[in-house]
């Protein structure tokens, strides 16, 4: 599976991004894709998820209500961020595991080792 991320850049507080996800490589029709977040001295942080197999998804309570994460046709999902703060500069990817797993928020607070597949990252940078 080859994952590639695309769509940061810089934005000032309060702007929107749309980061996106193209997956290619499956060889099952069911998925999960998952969106980290790195910043400069910090761990890895999860921030999203959708399950393509049960419908769910995942937001931490520090993105809740301002990200948004969606599917589209040929596995390619993709995550609206509104309302961006400077605490969330940092390098995101996405990461995926293909079939059936747990719902997307016990992947994301217990199970992340589970993800196999990584693209490379796209810096989002928040600053006025």
């Amino acid at each position: 599976v080859q994952l590639q991320a695309s769509g940061g850049g810089l934005v000032q507080p309060g702007g929107s991004l749309r980061l996106s996800c193209a997956a290619s490589g499956f060889t099952l029709d069911v998925y999960t894709i998952g969106w980290f977040r790195q910043a400069p001295g910090k761990e890895r942080e999860g921030v999203s998820c959708i399950n393509t197999s049960d419908g769910s998804t995942y937001y931490p309570d520090s993105v809740k209500g301002r990200f948004t994460i969606s599917s589209a046709a040929k596995s390619t999902v993709y995550l609206q961020m509104d309302s961006l703060q400077v605490d969330d500069t940092a390098v995101y990817y996405c990461a995926a595991i293909e079939g059936h797993t747990p719902p997307c928020r016990m992947i994301m607070t217990r199970m992340t080792g589970s993800f196999g597949s990584w693209g490379r990252g796209t810096q989002v940078t928040v600053s006025s």
